[in-house]
């Protein structure tokens, strides 16, 4: 990739945690400086604290990555920061609408769901048990065609680890004509359930995944040998389930392939589209 003739790359990283300790933010993190060190870019990046300070970027950085957490997407229905964000949404897309300069967004898992709720993108309901673990996501035809996903086999591999899920992804195009469904969970014909909705494409520069795309083996390994998670996993999928999950820790096809391919596509883009303008 050619160098961006521009001072300094800004990305504004919003922390959706709520102070509750996680791998997520480490990932993005760590998926930032490797993606500066590796393209010779000056890209900087400053984090904010969302739902424990209150803390919101302005309209003014060039890319912006909005992290998982926990509880549900309805939390923050009538708080501050809510608005605050849908309102930041609403500034980037005014900004997209009339400036030649595209600014990009990602929606990480509990952003996600949020950004469902406000685009009026399928139905947010919770899950009859919890979702956690290593699990394939199978891409739609706008999926594969999708540059987030450029270079990732159908079904990818992903780190999906959540109490909610978006579901009736067919009423999308009835609710939001730009949305586009990009991935959805396996089918299971002996389970009398909907597919969940794994990854949206809500306009031209907004695009979130349901799954943890910055998700990384060692992080994740800390997070299955943990005796609560462990235990959670065998109880809903077994002990053989539970092996598999920490033998494709170590597949590099899985996982670390994810890992390595949609953020960094989904940076590309952002900055290949500052670069046009």
């Amino acid at each position: 990739m050619s160098i961006i003739d521009r001072n300094k790359i800004r990305v504004a990283v919003i922390d959706m945690n709520n102070g509750v300790t996680n791998q997520g933010m480490r990932g993005i993190q760590e998926i930032l400086l490797r993606y500066r060190r590796e393209n010779e870019i000056d890209l900087g990046y400053d984090i904010f604290d969302l739902r424990q300070r209150g803390e919101i970027p302005d309209e003014h950085y060039d890319i912006y990555i909005s992290s998982g957490g926990p509880g549900s997407p309805f939390d923050g229905v009538g708080e501050k920061w809510e608005h605050d964000f849908f309102n930041l949404l609403n500034k980037i897309e005014n900004h997209n609408k009339i400036s030649q300069q595209k600014k990009h967004v990602f929606l990480i898992c509990h952003s996600f769901q949020m950004a469902c709720r406000k685009y009026h993108v399928g139905e947010v309901i919770r899950r009859k048990s919890t979702a956690f673990g290593i699990f394939p996501v199978f891409l739609t035809e706008e999926g594969e065609n999708d540059l987030i996903f450029n270079g990732l086999p159908n079904p990818l591999y992903a780190v999906d680890s959540r109490d909610w899920q978006v579901i009736n992804p067919d009423d999308v195009l009835f609710s939001n004509s730009q949305a586009k469904v990009l991935a959805l969970e396996k089918e299971r014909p002996h389970v009398d359930l909907e597919r969940c909705v794994m990854s949206v494409r809500f306009t031209n520069e907004i695009v979130g995944t349901q799954f943890h795309p910055e998700a990384d083996p060692v992080g994740m390994k800390m997070y299955l040998l943990q005796d609560d998670k462990k235990k959670a996993i065998t109880e809903s999928y077994g002990q053989e389930k539970y092996e598999d999950m920490l033998l494709s820790l170590d597949n590099p096809d899985r996982i670390k392939l994810t890992q390595s391919v949609i953020l960094p596509n989904f940076l590309t883009e952002a900055l290949n589209a500052l670069q046009e303008a």
